[in-house]
């Protein structure tokens, strides 16, 4: 019987999947985290907080991120242009999973 559910999963299809195609990519988790200690945060300051990522990696890490609605990019109109990032409700939802891996982390570390 468990041999047959195993044999005919499909793991794409699992919700557990999906969250990992939200999170995944190595500074994804870090870019949430650092929206959720920080609030509203500009480009500059993620890279700063981030500090060995490309500007190339964090704008398509921002972008995804956009794209699957978990930060919210406000933009404002006036010179030199100004962008803020910020969790979307969507994003807020998956901060108690990545705080319970941070303690985790914490709990387990090896030394």
């Amino acid at each position: 019987m468990i041999r047959t559910c195993i044999e005919n999963a499909n793991f794409e299809d699992t919700g557990f999947s999906y969250t990992l195609s939200l999170i995944s990519g190595k500074h994804k988790m870090v870019i949430l985290y650092c929206l959720m200690e920080f609030q509203v945060v500009r480009f500059n300051e993620l890279k700063r907080y981030l500090k060995t990522i490309s500007d190339k990696t964090l704008s398509t890490s921002l972008k995804e991120l956009g794209a699957d609605r978990l930060i919210v990019r406000t933009e404002y109109p006036q010179i030199p242009p100004k962008v803020e990032y910020s969790l979307s409700q969507r994003g807020k939802s998956l901060m108690a999973v990545l705080d319970q891996l941070c303690v985790r982390g914490m709990e387990n570390r090896l030394e």
